[in-house]
């Protein structure tokens, strides 16, 4: 094999080789380029490989990043369903306490069992009409916020009906401490309230009170609710029985037969407080009735005719 070398100034060489120096050198030559594939094959698989560890390592990262995220959302969720539980049973007791408050003010008013059911659900009606678009359910936030609303109007609603009460209560009690109705369980008015002839001198007199004349014996009772004040013998009124019902009102029982109550007694309307009799000055079985005001008799008719 003939192999020509170029020198400077045009001149060339030739070099002579023999067959197995070419293969020799045509071998590390191969050899090299080999070994240069090899390396550049290993390599390539290398960074093959470490950029397949990045991003699996990527993925890993991400993956605990959503679980993290998950979890927030799950606790959020748990403490949005934890105020809306708590929520539910502040409004549930109010319900509760609006129902009795409504029971009570039902029996204060006497109104009738059944018009104000408020162990059941209103009754509602009306004509079928087209439905409304359905929409997106609302979310736990919203429904926080219509609760509060409630939970509101709630609240204003069960002060209306604690004053309403107030009213009712003080209607009740003034019904129940204001004289009223007949003092007796059977008689007849003998004697009116004013100027008469008094029956033992004959002369004119001004009569304090009003006379139920009756059988001896006949239940005497009181025509409020009040404290007993009084019960013993006074000059003229022979046996009796004085109660303060508050207010300015006091009424007196006289000429009893027996006084059935004691100073002190706390008495309710249309009780027995005593037996009509003779003692003091009478001129037979009467009960004389008086009603004062602020310490001043008025005319007990007035009261009597008030039976309601």
């Amino acid at each position: 094999m003939n192999i020509i070398i170029f020198r400077r100034g045009g001149t060339a060489r030739h070099l002579s080789m023999s067959g197995l120096l070419v293969g020799t050198l045509f071998g590390i030559v191969g050899v090299v380029a080999g070994a240069g594939f090899t390396a550049g094959y290993y390599s390539a698989g290398e960074q093959a490989a470490a950029r397949t560890v990045a991003e699996v390592t990527d993925l890993q990262g991400e993956v605990v990043s959503q679980q993290a995220r998950l979890d927030n959302l799950r606790n959020d969720a748990r403490r949005e369903l934890d105020a809306l539980a708590l929520k539910l049973g502040q409004l549930n007791a109010n319900v509760i306490r609006m129902n009795a408050l409504g029971r009570r003010l039902t029996n204060m008013a006497d109104l009738d069992q059944g018009e104000f059911d408020f162990d059941s659900a209103p009754a509602v009606g009306g004509p079928a009409s087209a439905a409304l678009a359905s929409t997106a359910s609302p979310k736990v936030a919203e429904l926080l916020t219509e609760m509060n609303q409630l939970d509101t109007t709630l609240h204003g609603q069960e002060q209306q009906l604690m004053v309403l009460e107030g009213l009712l209560l003080n209607r009740k009690l003034h019904k129940r401490v204001y004289p009223q109705g007949r003092p007796v369980r059977a008689g007849w008015i003998s004697s009116n309230f004013g100027r008469r002839t008094d029956p033992f001198t004959g002369k004119p007199a001004s009569h304090r009170g009003v006379d139920f004349a009756g059988r001896a014996g006949t239940e005497i009772v009181a025509v409020a609710a009040g404290v007993v004040t009084y019960s013993g013998d006074r000059s003229g009124y022979g046996k009796m029985v004085e109660i303060n019902h508050g207010n300015g009102y006091v009424t007196r029982y006289a000429h009893n037969a027996e006084n059935l109550v004691a100073v002190g007694d706390d008495i309710r309307q249309g009780q027995s407080i005593a037996l009509m009799g003779s003692t003091g000055r009478a001129t037979g079985p009467n009960l004389h009735f008086e009603v004062r005001h602020l310490g001043r008799p008025v005319d007990p008719l007035k009261h009597i005719r008030e039976t309601t």
